[in-house]
């Protein structure tokens, strides 16, 4: 008992290691599925103490096996770092669209020169309805057809995405929203491009990921850049007729006629299931008078959503992590050199508190890479606002009316519309598989549809059938 009291002033002290004890104790049980899944807050706000766990683990291991985790440390700070200056930047808002199921898709204004690759992710904040809450949502738009605009999709399904649609909807003037972002993060290169064949399953709003997907396949046809799957099949489940309007996001809110007429030529056929209607309520090509689009005004301190180290962000990024490393050496050699040398000269090596020194190697840490991060990241935002011009575009909404129609109809005729039952992936599959000796397989939905997918695609007869599965549960 008198040992686990202990501080110790020459040594390891137990008491901040039983702190840290409890702390990963803490965190690991809200990290139960049932506990994360249903009390999700808790979770999350529990697992801020991730900052408080680290420096009272650093306390404890001391600085010996602090240098050993310390490459870590100095890459977390300089990324968390890097995300808090992106989302101090108050992001241009262009316009809302409103679909009668209760989703949103929300366009913003971005540089020219951020790129992205289809099913990124996009962190948003609405301080309006949370100052603390970040969301993450599937970025739909295409980095190469919309080079000035990124677009996500929100499905109502919670207290904050209810709040935000109702903000939209219950104010006919409303002229702005302030919202934040981090990213985009996504996956280094799309790997849906190098199949034969390409079978896209969702359920509800997992077809998010595969607006992005497609835009990219139309923009790979009309560029004829590469080689891209043959025929593209996407299988929807939905629950009511009203989610139909969801395919309306296939095409971008600023598309023009040659990338609305060239989503046929992708070969692309949509099948989609109404799970709980038996007849349709009402046809997809008559949705307009449901759908509402609205427009905001541009403010002073709005900013298009860029990189945070603009253009070459992994030179820069070298630049930051060598810089602050050097630095730190720097503070520390000179804080050894002329403050605990002469302590422990005049004293012997036990005379200066071996707690201080941990907490002095902590600080000049975060000092380096505060310091170096603020002069790359602040200088780079110099250098981009010379380069770079913040574009505001003007939308005719008329025109715009013109070119959402002929989407519709484009996205119609290559829609077949099953009611009052599930898709039978089973026989999906195994006619692609019959039909080509190499197809990719991305399904994204409830876990019960993913395992569906899994079991079928591992069998012995699916031996040309690619499995990715993407999942927004947590």
């Amino acid at each position: 008992m008198m040992q686990m009291k202990e501080w110790s002033k020459t040594y390891l002290s137990n008491v901040a290691g039983e702190i840290a004890f409890v702390l990963a104790i803490i965190m690991w049980v809200t990290s139960i599925r049932r506990v994360r899944q249903k009390m999700f807050e808790i979770f999350f706000y529990v697992h801020q103490t991730y900052l408080l766990y680290v420096f009272f683990y650093i306390i404890h291991v001391g600085v010996a096996y602090f240098c050993l985790i310390l490459p870590g440390i100095f890459l977390f700070l300089i990324d968390r770092y890097l995300r808090f200056l992106q989302s101090q930047t108050r992001i241009r808002l262009i316009a809302a669209r409103l679909l009668p199921c209760n989703v949103i898709e929300l366009n913003f204004s971005k540089l020219a020169g951020l790129e992205y690759t289809p099913t990124s992710i996009l962190f948003v904040n609405v301080p309006s309805i949370s100052t603390l809450q970040w969301h993450p949502f599937t970025v739909t738009s295409n980095a190469n057809t919309e080079p000035d605009m990124l677009s996500i999709v929100i499905k109502c399904e919670g207290t904050w995405s209810h709040k935000l649609y109702k903000q939209l909807s219950g104010s006919p003037m409303i002229d702005s929203l302030q919202v934040s972002v981090e990213g985009p993060y996504g996956p280094a290169a799309p790997r849906f491009l190098s199949y034969e064949n390409l079978v896209l399953i969702s359920g509800g709003s997992g077809i998010t990921p595969f607006i992005s997907i497609i835009r990219e396949l139309t923009f790979q046809k009309l560029n004829d850049n590469r080689k891209i799957p043959t025929n593209v099949l996407l299988v929807c489940a939905f629950k009511h007729s009203t989610d139909l309007s969801m395919l309306k996001l296939l095409l971008p809110l600023t598309s023009n006629t040659s990338t609305t007429s060239n989503i046929s030529q992708t070969n692309l056929k949509i099948q989609a299931y109404i799970t709980r209607e038996t007849e349709p309520q009402q046809p997809l090509e008559n949705t307009d008078s449901s759908l509402r689009t609205i427009w905001f005004k541009p403010m002073p301190n709005d900013m298009p959503i860029s990189a945070p180290l603009g253009p070459d962000s992994w030179l820069w990024l070298c630049v930051i992590i060598s810089s602050s490393f050097v630095l730190y050496l720097i503070f520390l050699g000179i804080l050894i050199r002329y403050h605990i040398y002469p302590k422990e000269l005049a004293g012997g090596p036990s005379a200066y508190n071996y707690t201080c020194k941990t907490l002095w190697d902590m600080f000049f840490v975060c000092a380096s890479v505060f310091l170096a991060t603020s002069f790359v990241f602040f200088w780079r935002k110099k250098e981009n606002d010379k380069k770079e011009t913040m574009k505001v575009q003007n939308f005719e909404l008329g025109e715009t009316g013109e070119i959402e129609s002929y989407a519709d109809l484009s996205v119609v005729e290559t829609t077949l519309i099953h009611f009052g039952h599930r898709p039978d992936l089973k026989k999906i599959l195994t006619e692609n598989n019959k039909k080509s000796s190499d197809v990719g397989v991305v399904v994204c939905g409830p876990r019960k549809m993913r395992h569906e997918v899994a079991k079928i695609c591992s069998s012995k007869q699916a031996n040309n059938l690619h499995l990715e599965s993407m999942s927004f549960n947590w």
